[in-house]
């Protein structure tokens, strides 16, 4: 376990890409990553898709301006009406297997040398004018990808965190 806990303690939301390309195996790799995701039921509600040609990382890029010079995006929605509803009070888990799938990238990504970030600031109703495909999907994150720049660090408060006893109850 220690391999997996150093990779969760080292990896940071990189905000700071150089302009390095990607190659194309490390992109399958996220999306296999994606792919090995669980999700509630095995409903798999979700979608990525890998914006990386350059004239459709421009058009998305102009829809948010946290795409930090990245060459390569994936977009990850998600689709309510494939997902599992818990029975009991009707909770919906598709952003919950969507998110489950954003954490797999975020951690592969950085496995394989790559920066990323979770970005939810976006115009989501721009963003499927611009991408018809997206339709019927929630889009939940945009995950601009690409090499660190060499100056790149965590923010200040990466490793602040509160002490187990406040976020942990054992019963």
């Amino acid at each position: 376990m220690t391999d997996f806990l150093q990779l969760a303690h080292d990896r940071y939301s990189c905000r700071d890409l150089s302009d390095r390309p990607v190659e194309a195996e490390k992109i399958d790799a996220l999306v296999e990553a994606a792919v090995a995701a669980p999700t509630a039921v095995d409903k798999q509600p979700w979608h990525l898709w890998v914006v990386e040609s350059p004239e459709a990382v421009e058009r998305l890029s102009v829809l948010t301006r946290f795409s930090f010079g990245a060459r390569v995006i994936l977009m990850l929605g998600a689709r309510a009406d494939e997902a599992w509803v818990r029975k009991y009070d009707g909770r919906n888990f598709a952003d919950v297997d969507a998110s489950i799938v954003g954490t797999h990238i975020m951690l592969a990504a950085h496995d394989l040398g790559l920066g990323t970030t979770w970005v939810g600031h976006f115009d989501a109703p721009a963003v499927h004018e611009a991408f018809p495909e997206t339709e019927g999907y929630d889009l939940v994150a945009l995950f601009p990808i690409g090499y660190p720049a060499a100056d790149a660090e965590p923010a200040a408060k990466h490793h602040e965190r509160r002490p187990v006893e406040e976020l942990v109850s054992r019963l």
